[in-house]
């Protein structure tokens, strides 16, 4: 039987692992941790780089120094054959082309590079090369939704050709692109994988998840034959690849990884218009206290960061004493800034306040929830402090569920629910407190 490649995957922010389970996050990407991600059983792990959070040259940069720490660790686990996926938001928002070039430059020569944005657990779909969103049912083009506008990654096509020119200023031109659309995903795609070479740019369509089972077994298969490629997608592609069974505990019996029974925690991070529909609905549940950080006084009066701080914890620690669950959010109106930079090098200030929120948390909260791929990856890699964290899977779809480990100076074998900021419907906070909490779940049934 032919060995199956690694699948290695530079995750922008750790809410990539949506659509698998049973494999390791790596926080750190030091030679040494990348060795235990390759040397582990499971066919995929995860490298957490954060770089959406980033700067176009510090994400650059932190790419490469992951790519040449791969190469020693390749070599000396003696790994033959793997994929790359730089996993990316599913509503074409980061840092494209940059991660790929990078990678590209630093582990290639590869045959191809795909972009594969379709998202099905987030509601994102791929017809004739366009990338649609379903907004209240209807199949909306990408570019006319409010993640277009983002003033960082902002885009103007959702015919993906053209966003590859837009988005590498002509570099590579819209009608050099290869185009995978369904009938050809459905009729089988190797023979044109074999065919692809100079690392090719090539857009995938994709409706359902068998269409992208069908396109990574051929994608398996053309690996297998010497092809090497290269992947920009969402996560539902990872599915595909990995080629798992059901994860281990199903969705609705989680509660059983809460520690001592006891109220976890919300932190929110995200403020799109899904997150903040998520947090109304939230809030309006029993057992629920909210405590909202005015994240304008951190921009207006910095000097106000140890006190807010202190209130903050001192809310949390008097709210979870009382058997209550406390919601960390951050205040909702979206602040102005001079220019991207500004507002990145804001938004860090932000996430810094929010895991020092965790660093203090009452030690026996029973489980924490994680709202926004940003906050996620600090929440692992600052608030958590972890090297590594291990995959358990899904609470509701999109969601993931990690665990800290058993040593964690902190919070051992803590569940820890990395919730993206545009998954789920409105009810989706709502759903994954009800799932954890075992008090909650019997006070509104």
């Amino acid at each position: 039987m032919t060995q199956r490649p690694k699948i290695i995957v530079l995750d922008d922010d750790p809410t990539g692992s949506q659509t698998v389970h049973s494999c390791l996050l790596l926080t750190r990407w030091d030679v040494e941790t990348l060795r235990i991600g390759l040397a582990n059983a499971a066919p995929i792990f995860f490298v957490l780089t954060n770089t959406r959070a980033l700067t176009p040259e510090a994400a650059a940069q932190v790419t490469r120094d992951v790519c040449e720490n791969l190469k020693v660790a390749i070599a000396a686990e003696s790994i033959q054959d793997f994929l790359v996926v730089s996993r990316s938001d599913s509503t074409l928002r980061g840092h494209y082309p940059i991660e790929t070039d990078v990678i590209a430059e630093a582990l290639g020569p590869f045959d191809a590079h795909f972009l594969v944005p379709a998202f099905f657990e987030g509601g994102r779909i791929t017809r004739d090369s366009v990338h649609y969103l379903m907004v209240d049912g209807v199949p909306t083009p990408v570019h006319k939704t409010e993640f277009a506008k983002d003033s960082v990654f902002g885009y103007t096509h959702s015919y993906l050709p053209d966003y590859v020119a837009e988005k590498t200023a002509g570099k590579i031109a819209a009608d050099t692109v290869e185009r995978f659309v369904l009938e050809d995903l459905r009729a089988g795609s190797l023979e044109r994988l074999l065919k692809l070479s100079h690392n090719q740019c090539v857009v995938v369509d994709a409706e359902q998840q068998s269409d992208l089972d069908q396109f990574a077994q051929d994608v398996l298969a053309a690996a297998a034959q010497g092809k090497r490629f290269l992947f920009r997608s969402a996560a539902s592609l990872l599915t595909a690849l990995a080629q798992l069974p059901p994860q281990p505990i199903a969705p609705e019996q989680m509660a059983q990884y809460v520690r001592g029974q006891q109220p976890g925690v919300f932190i929110v991070g995200s403020h799109v218009k899904k997150t903040t529909e998520q947090l109304s609905d939230l809030l309006k549940q029993p057992g629920i206290t909210g405590i909202e950080v005015q994240v304008s006084s951190l921009r207006d009066a910095p000097d106000t960061y140890a006190a807010i701080l202190k209130e903050t914890l001192a809310r949390v620690r008097t709210v979870h004493a009382q058997g209550q669950t406390p919601i960390v959010y951050t205040s909702r109106e979206e602040l102005q800034f001079a220019d991207p930079e500004t507002r990145l090098q804001f938004g860090e200030r932000v996430s810094a306040m929010l895991m020092d929120v965790v660093k203090g948390l009452p030690p026996s909260i029973g489980y924490l929830v994680s709202k926004g791929g940003i906050t996620s990856n600090d929440v692992l890699s600052t608030g958590l402090n972890l090297r590594t964290a291990w995959l358990l899977g899904q609470v509701i779809p999109g969601c993931s569920v990690v665990q800290t480990t058993p040593e964690h100076s902190l919070f051992p074998n803590l569940p820890v629910v990395l919730f993206p900021g545009n998954v789920g419907d409105e009810a989706g906070l709502t759903t994954v407190y009800r799932r954890f909490n075992v008090a909650g779940e019997q006070n509104i049934c």
